[in-house]
C-alpha cells in the first residue's frame, strides 16, 4: 500500500512538472474535444450548472484533481472512469489548455444573497472560526496557482455541492481538512450566499 501511494505521489509530481514546463495546450485541446466536451464544453465553459467551469482554472490544480480522481482519492464515478484512461502528460496538457481559455461571466441571480456572501468571503465569520475565503482564493476569486482553485464565475450549484461534500466528509483530497472544518461552520443559506457572490466575480 505504501509503495502504491509513493508511486501515485511521483505520478502527481510528474503531472505537476509537465503543467509548468512541457505541457502542450494544443494536445490538451484535442483531448478536451474528445473526452471533456460533453460535460465541460471544449473550452471549459460548462453550461451545465452541476459541472464545473474549467476555463481559466489553474493548470496544476486541474492536473492534480485528475490524478486524485484516477487514484480514487477523490470520488466521482464519471470522472474516475475518465481519469483512469489519462496519462500524467494528458492531464498536464488538459490543464494547460483549460488555463489558457477565458472564463465566460455568469453574474449573480440574487443580489441580496450575493451581498451576504461578499461579507463572508471578504471578512469570514470571526465568531465561528471561519476565515475570509479571500485569504486563500484571493479577493478577486482568482485563487493561488498550485494551491487554491479559481472560484470566480463558477456555477453556484457546483460551489454549493462541493461545500456540502466537504461538510459531509465526502470530499477528502487536497486541502480537505481545512475545507471540511470551514464548511461545517456554514449554514445552507451561507453556502448559497457565497455561491451567488462567487458567480458574479470575474
Amino acid at each position: 500500500m505504501k509503495v502504491f501511494r509513493i508511486a501515485l505521489a511521483l505520478l502527481s509530481l510528474s503531472a505537476a512538472g509537465l503543467a509548468h514546463s512541457e505541457a502542450d495546450p494544443v494536445k490538451g485541446q484535442a483531448i478536451a474535444g474528445q473526452v471533456c466536451v460533453a460535460c465541460h464544453m471544449a473550452d471549459g465553459n460548462s453550461v451545465i450548472p452541476q459541472n464545473p467551469k474549467l476555463a481559466a482554472q489553474h493548470a496544476q490544480y486541474i492536473s492534480t484533481q485528475l490524478m486524485a480522481f484516477k487514484s480514487g482519492e477523490r470520488k466521482n464515478a464519471i470522472m474516475m472512469g475518465i481519469a483512469v484512461g489519462l496519462s500524467p502528460e494528458d492531464m498536464a496538457n488538459l490543464g494547460a489548455w483549460f488555463e489558457s481559455q477565458t472564463s465566460a461571466p455568469l453574474g449573480s441571480k440574487d443580489k441580496t444573497l450575493a451581498e451576504a456572501g461578499q461579507k463572508i468571503y471578504k471578512g469570514g465569520k470571526p465568531g465561528q472560526g471561519v476565515p475570509a475565503c479571500a485569504g486563500c482564493h484571493s479577493p478577486s476569486g482568482a485563487g493561488i496557482p498550485a494551491q487554491y482553485p479559481r472560484l470566480a464565475g463558477q456555477h453556484p450549484e457546483y460551489i454549493v455541492a462541493q461545500l456540502k461534500s466537504f461538510k459531509a466528509g465526502e470530499r477528502a483530497n487536497g486541502n480537505a481538512a481545512q475545507m471540511m472544518t470551514i464548511a461545517s461552520r456554514l449554514s445552507d443559506q451561507e453556502m448559497d450566499a457565497l455561491a451567488q457572490y462567487l458567480a458574479g466575480l470575474h
